[in-house]
């Protein structure tokens, strides 16, 4: 068996072209231009080269885009500020604060200053208290990315055994709470593994759909799938490798070429999760200035 490739990139696109022409509507209708203020402490390179990405679709997207690169030595009070400014500017729908954030910054705390109608990431207390109602106002958007791929592709979730191995507060919890849900898309029977689940392998061979988000490279074999699961690998991790000139290259969670060939369908690394997180993000920026008329 040969697993067919789920293209995140390719329905990326196609989710940027949807809310491209909700912006133009919006600005039709209403006047309206959509804004995003992004917020980016200190200089890791890689959440740098992340939020210009963000940036970059927001912007093809017709939405504005209002920016603070701030220093890495930015206290509390500094930082609180900045995101009280995002939240009283009338032009400003949605605010994203790139995490992880320095060891000496609070992130609860600064996600829960976060306005929870422009919580376009979805993590304030508020919109995930939502999510668990049943009554999401915006999803997080790795999750909510993840359940557009199951969908578009083909593979809705209604009815299988979704494992998802990670529990962490953006992707593991929600995308949980995401396909267990009374709703279309979703309807799934969900198990969540971790770090202290005994027997992991048992658990993961019972899945229909697979969902890896643990941030270990190549830490799903192909001993722990069964023939014709649906994988979707959202890990990003870099691992050495001497034959590229950046001395590096990106692998994701699920050892690739061993399970691809028992998987009917699966995500690659990258090229897979990665650009649907953007695409949600902008679908939920679009739907907070929506909200705000």
């Amino acid at each position: 068996m040969t697993a067919t490739l789920i293209s995140g990139k390719d329905i990326a696109a196609q989710i940027r072209a949807e809310v491209a022409e909700g912006v133009a509507e919006l600005k039709e209708q209403k006047g309206l231009t959509p804004g995003l203020g992004v917020v980016l402490v200190g200089d890791d390179s890689a959440s740098a080269v992340y939020v210009a990405s963000k940036q970059k679709n927001a912007r093809e997207a017709g939405m504005h885009t209002e920016d603070h690169i701030l220093s890495a030595g930015i206290t509390m009070e500094e930082l609180r500020g900045v995101v009280t400014h995002l939240n009283t500017n009338n032009n400003i729908h949605g605010i994203l604060v790139q995490l992880p954030l320095p060891q000496h910054l609070d992130e609860h705390e600064i996600m829960e200053h976060i306005d929870p109608m422009k919580d376009v990431d979805g993590l304030h207390p508020v919109n995930m208290g939502l999510l668990l109602a049943g009554r999401p106002r915006f999803i997080p958007a790795t999750p909510a990315g993840i359940q557009q791929m199951l969908l578009r592709t083909g593979h809705d979730p209604q009815g299988a055994h979704v494992v998802v191995c990670g529990r962490s507060d953006i992707v593991g919890k929600p995308v949980s709470v995401l396909l267990m849900q009374r709703k279309d898309a979703a309807n799934a029977t969900v198990t969540v593994c971790h770090t202290r689940t005994k027997n992991v392998a048992d658990i993961t061979r019972q899945a229909d759909i697979l969902i890896a988000a643990i941030g270990k490279p190549k830490a799903i074999t192909a001993d722990m799938v069964k023939d014709g699961v649906v994988v979707i690998d959202v890990g990003t991790n870099r691992i050495e490798d001497s034959s590229k000139k950046s001395g590096y290259r990106l692998v994701g969670d699920v050892d690739f070429d061993a399970v691809s060939r028992r998987a009917s369908a699966i995500t690659p690394v990258p090229g897979g999760v990665g650009p649907m997180t953007i695409a949600m993000l902008l679908a939920n920026t679009l739907k907070a200035a929506r909200l705000a008329c």
